[in-house]
């Protein structure tokens, strides 16, 4: 039989007792079907056509076997065991009303509370212009995005928003913003769409360019609208290649308006612009599109693994830190938009900050803080990688 190699494997596994999680029978199921496809395609091209439909079907689903156990329950545990911990604890937030402002989960970081726009800084991280009153922070046209201080991946955002009364200007000119994540990557559309029209990829709740609302379930303009958010970020590899792309879902005033949507790549206005790779924690930014759209009860979920707590400091604050420091293990600080680079003989480490000052590597455990002099100029750096503390002073 001639694709008796590829079912010998599968009959070899089987008759030795082998453990095969369902993804490895999968794959080998997809190798014989291929195998048997080519051998036989090889041979002669009358192949039946019911033959081809069987190993189609054959080849689809080992693929949905081997993809389905993606979802398959945690093996370290027995159903029902009695020894698994159990979830942590939450106290639920407040829902928000149209005179009130909400409340936070227990465990939401809070990004905006009516008070102040202290987690918020321009996109270069210089104090924010946008203004904050009355238990609302306001676009100020012409002041720019602004974005958080803090950087978050995988999450549930919760914002609450309204557009301007009366309602000004028509289609995209009409209570415009925008959510991002990020930096300003991947929008989620803030729009006057009550009872206006526009382009449907454009209104509000759309991804951006990409996928529009699936029920247009807008407030009047002035009225308090919310949205909830669960994004996943996008992953690479270390080439640069995605691994996996960026997927949203919202709800609009509790209403779903994008079911898991995958992202084909940043959102854009003039292009279907392809995937770059960045850090899977970005700041989460609000747009400036000209129109005085005010937030308020603004605040953000952590999923996955919890981990340092990562920060994206002022442009100025990161170049005050390059230059070259010590004379036996020197290393060379670079800045790359955002991020700051180490390089430490030959060896090139992405530094992550955890405050203002104190900044880590991922791939290895390098810890380094900078250090000023009485005059506030940055003139060292105590270092680690793995034990000990050194400091090395920095070149003039």
């Amino acid at each position: 039989m001639e694709n008796s190699h590829g079912s010998a494997r599968v009959l070899q596994f089987l008759g030795e007792g082998t453990s095969l999680t369902c993804a490895q029978l999968g794959a080998l199921l997809i190798s014989s079907a291929s195998h048997l496809i080519t051998t036989q395609f090889m041979k002669s091209i009358q192949f039946s056509r019911f033959t081809i439909l069987l190993l189609g079907a054959l080849t689809v689903g080992a693929s949905q076997l081997g993809s389905n156990c993606l979802a398959a329950p945690d093996p370290n545990w027995l159903d029902h065991d009695h020894e698994r911990p159990l979830p942590p604890v939450v106290t639920p937030g407040e829902s928000s009303t149209g005179t009130q402002a909400g409340k936070p989960p227990s465990d939401a970081t809070v990004l905006f509370d009516g008070k102040d726009v202290a987690s918020w800084v321009s996109m270069d991280g210089s104090p924010t212009k946008w203004i904050a009153r009355d238990g609302y922070m306001e676009c100020v046209k012409g002041s720019g995005y602004v974005r958080t201080l803090q950087n978050f991946g995988d999450c549930q955002l919760h914002v609450v928003w309204a557009a301007p009364v009366p309602a000004h200007g028509e289609g995209q000119g009409r209570g415009n913003s925008g959510v991002f994540f990020g930096l300003d990557r991947y929008e989620i559309q803030v729009l006057d769409s009550f009872e206006s029209k526009t382009y449907a990829d454009g209104s509000a709740g759309s991804v951006y360019g990409q996928y529009p609302p699936l029920v247009n379930a807008s407030r009047r303009p002035g009225e308090w609208q919310n949205y909830d958010i669960i994004y996943t970020a996008p992953r690479f590899d270390e080439a640069g290649k995605v691994l996996s792309r960026a997927r949203v879902t919202v709800f609009l005033n509790g209403v779903l308006i994008q079911n898991n949507v995958e992202l084909t790549g940043p959102t854009s206005w003039l292009q279907r612009a392809p995937y770059s790779p960045h850090p899977v924690k970005q700041p989460i930014s609000l747009q400036d599109h000209g129109n005085p759209v005010r937030f308020r009860n603004i605040w953000v979920r952590e999923l996955g693994k919890p981990g340092k707590k990562e920060f994206t400091p002022a442009v100025a604050l990161l170049e005050s830190y390059t230059g070259v420091y010590g004379s036996d293990n020197k290393f060379e600080i670079t800045r790359e938009g955002n991020q700051l680079m180490a390089d430490l003989q030959g060896i090139r480490f992405v530094l992550f900050a955890e405050s203002p000052t104190k900044f880590f590597a991922k791939t290895t455990d390098v810890q380094m803080e900078f250090m000023s002099n009485n005059q506030g100029k940055v003139d060292r750096l105590v270092w680690s990688v793995g034990e000990g503390a050194n400091t090395a002073q920095k070149a003039p």
